[in-house]
């Protein structure tokens, strides 16, 4: 079937190049279309009593979207003239200044306390604002715009919303400078690296148009989180580009037997179609790991991934070949000399002291998994942001002059007396850390009357049954002491009410931290025994994936405790992220250099010459996809002023050169210590595969079933009959395969390997 496609796709290469520049139409329009999530605590489980609470903010209060208003210095008729015109902004759904509640005229002094010291600090002034949608929507980003044009510079805008619409213009801004600072250096390294000037650009036409296609696929799922935005692309071009570097050295391979170098692509698509399908397995797996975290981000950067890497694979074989064959003479007319370095002195000393090396690969476990586990994690997500942020500066000021660093919103019933109420709210206010209880038994108890209490304040308290209170902490969001006041409250509270639900910034922020340690534990298994078993399937052995992951498990533990020894912070989404897609992605390394290795050990080689042939045939290859990753991802830490973003670069940067460097300097080793477990463990480790019943030599002479060649035997070459089409010889530096094409993807990785040999 695959012979037959490529066959048609080889003979109309502009009209398959033109079909996929026209299928860039509805992929901008469905990316354009696709909504962008920049508020991560939304990604919590709903059945959690924080998101809970947070739905009920929605509906009835209207209160999930709130800000805060502080005007500095301002005579309180500007203030008030701001308010009014603030809430005729649209979205907006009620906006409460003390003018609301006991008019401008009466003097400051005069005001209950605890109304003063809720809306008044020094020469600053306060006012609450709610919109009528939720924090992130655009709808809120909108009214968030509208207000602050109404603002002069003594106005400071705060609050979670807030800093979600400051996000976004971060992120707007910034992205299209770092995805284009990711092409060049990832073009680059191509350069050098690639045998051609304008390889690259083709390379880079083929896996750009599968990135537009991911992106407007994405329509389908409705939205995307702004991290999976700005990490995909880069992602799925560094991780997707080895592909289409198999594809044409197994286009090189074949053009000397062909004629007609339409069939030398065919053949080549229909190696890859099989090699590709087996070498993105392992990739797929550890991006699918994700989508088990409680934490629904994990879902959504897990299937944007996984699709990338699934269209990458499909662009590769329908649309590259096209641009290959379009571009072949240019392609050929720019040649020149790789600047790879040849790994042979390298490759000697690690056989050479290949025991030493082993010892040192087990004593290098312990300080990584003691720095990875100790490294220090940041779950507070405005701490990613640049400090100078209209929203942060507000924060900060929000948080010193009225001791509001954190808003807790409680959802309680509204049939409480009023004793209860005023017990409740005297426990609630001897709680360490809390500065202010906003109630509307409280307001009642400040000597206002009900009848003059305005109605849009009683709609913002009081609901369907339900009363809102607002507890005010002068502690900071996602911290020990934070997580000791909730535990506090919520004792008080289910006292009076066990339905009572505390929800808000600090609340979320809470079952944020919780969810990600289960999340980190629960992915890394899933993404650690789904690898595993590809592997075992692979290579038909319980030893070598054992082998395999260990060793680039080693290589994530060294890039994650690097920043313990750095003494830097990392966000909590980075060890999963981290995890998943760098043991995913360049477990690959391993997998080629060790099915180089069994290959040579058929063919009858002794160990340490065995594995001397699969590091030379494998370092080049393992180069150049390290360090198009490495490039593409550390491009956009240099750029992005979001750390969050910066930080998974950088890490995904450095743990592509780290896997590199230990299937490079430690992998030869410990594979040819390992050979004799291997022997023992595994089915057919070294035995040539048979040649199936019937199946003619290229002699004339045919095996009978089951019998298999020699070991270290090869068949001669065939001679080809007119029309027929020829076997491929080995180019120089590769050896021959000893048997004919396995089936399954051992069969996959046994051809790739055979090829990435050639470059």
């Amino acid at each position: 079937m695959i012979e037959k496609i490529a066959h048609k796709l080889t003979r109309r290469p502009r009209l398959v190049a033109l079909t996929a520049l026209l299928m860039l139409i509805p992929s901008v329009i469905g990316y354009a279309a696709t909504r962008i999530n920049y508020d991560i605590l939304s990604y919590l489980p709903q059945d959690l009593p924080s998101s809970q609470g947070e739905q009920l903010l929605e509906e009835p209060f209207q209160m999930a979207a709130t800000s805060m208003l502080i005007v500095e210095g301002m005579p309180a008729g500007y203030t008030n003239r701001l308010i009014q015109d603030i809430r005729k902004v649209p979205g907006v759904s009620s906006a409460v200044w003390i003018s609301n509640l006991v008019g401008i005229q009466v003097p400051v002094e005069m005001i209950p306390a605890d109304l003063r010291d809720l809306f008044f600090s020094g020469q600053a002034t306060m006012m609450l604002i709610q919109y009528d949608h939720p924090g992130a929507s655009d709808e809120t980003m909108e009214s968030i715009r509208q207000v602050r044009k109404l603002c002069n510079e003594r106005c400071f805008l705060a609050g979670f919303s807030v800093v979600i619409k400051d996000t976004r213009d971060v992120m707007d801004g910034e992205l299209p400078i770092f995805v284009g600072l990711a092409v060049l250096l990832a073009l680059a390294a191509m350069s050098v690296t690639l045998e051609s000037t304008v390889l690259p650009f083709v390379y880079l036409a083929s896996i750009g148009m599968a990135v537009v296609y991911n992106f407007g696929s994405n329509i389908f799922l409705g939205q995307i989180s702004y991290i999976t935005k700005a990490i995909a692309a880069v992602l799925q071009l560094g991780v997707t580009m080895d592909y289409s570097i198999f594809l044409y050295h197994r286009y090189e391979e074949e053009r000397s037997h062909y004629s007609d170098k339409r069939d030398a692509m065919a053949q080549a698509i229909a190696a890859a179609f099989r090699s590709l399908f087996g070498s993105s397995l392992t990739t797929i797996a550890g991006f699918l790991a994700l989508c088990f975290m409680r934490l629904t981000l994990g879902r959504d950067i897990g299937i944007v991934m996984a699709k990338g890497v699934v269209l990458g694979v499909a662009t590769v074989i329908l649309v590259l070949p096209s641009l290959v064959l379009l571009f072949d003479r240019q392609i050929d007319r720019h040649r020149h000399k790789t600047l790879i370095p040849s790994f042979d002195r390298v490759n000697g000393f690690v056989l050479r002291h290949k025991v030493p090396l082993v010892v040192l690969t087990v004593l290098l476990a312990f300080p990584a998994v003691y720095a990875q586990r100790h490294a220090d994690i940041y779950y507070k997500l405005d701490e990613s942001l640049p400090r100078d942020l209209p929203s942060i500066v507000s924060n900060e000021k929000l948080k010193d002059g009225f001791g509001m660093a954190t808003s807790h919103f409680v959802v309680l019933r509204d049939d409480l007396s009023a004793a209860d109420m005023g017990e409740l709210e005297r426990q609630l206010e001897k709680v360490p850390g809390v500065t202010s209880v906003v109630s509307y038994h409280k307001l009642l108890g400040t000597g206002i009357p009900d009848f003059f209490i305005p109605e849009d304040v009683k709609n913002m308290l009081r609901q369907e049954g339900w009363q809102l209170m607002m507890i005010n902490s002068g502690y900071d969001p996602a911290t020990d002491q934070v997580a000791a006041q909730l535990d506090a409250m919520n004792d008080i509270l289910f006292r009076y009410d066990p339905a009572a639900m505390v929800t808000g910034e600090g609340a979320m922020y809470r079952d944020l931290i919780d969810t990600s340690a289960v999340d980190f534990q629960v992915t890394n298994y899933i993404s650690v025994a789904a690898i595993f078993l590809i592997i075992a399937a692979v290579f038909r052995s319980v030893s070598v994936p054992a082998v395999l992951v260990a060793t680039i498990e080693l290589a994530i533990f060294l890039n994650q405790g690097c920043c313990y020894f750095l003494g830097t912070e990392i966000p909590f989404i980075a060890p999963t992220i981290i995890s998943c897609v760098q043991l995913g992605a360049t477990v690959d390394y391993a997998i080629l250099m060790t099915s180089r290795f069994q290959e040579e050990l058929k063919k009858g080689l002794g160990r340490e010459e065995a594995i001397r042939a699969a590091a030379a045939s494998s370092d080049g290859s393992i180069v150049t996809s390290a360090l198009v990753l490495f490039c593409a991802t550390l491009g956009v830490s240099f750029v992005s002023s979001i750390d969050l973003i910066g930080a998974i670069c950088v890490m995904l940067a450095r743990g592509a050169l780290i896997s590199a460097l230990v299937s490079i300097f430690l992998m030869p080793a410990i594979l040819c210590v390992c050979e004799p477990l291997f022997q023992k463990t595994s089915y057919r480790w070294k035995t040539p595969d048979p040649v199936p019943a019937g199946e003619a030599l290229p002699t004339g002479d045919a095996l009978p079933a089951g019998e298999a060649l020699p070991a270290g035997e090869t068949p001669p070459a065939p001679e080809s009959a007119p029309g027929a089409e020829a076997v491929p010889e080995a180019l120089p530096g590769a050896e021959a395969e000893a048997v004919p094409e396995a089936e399954g993807v051992s069969a996959a990785l046994a051809a790739e390997t055979a090829s990435r040999a050639s470059s």
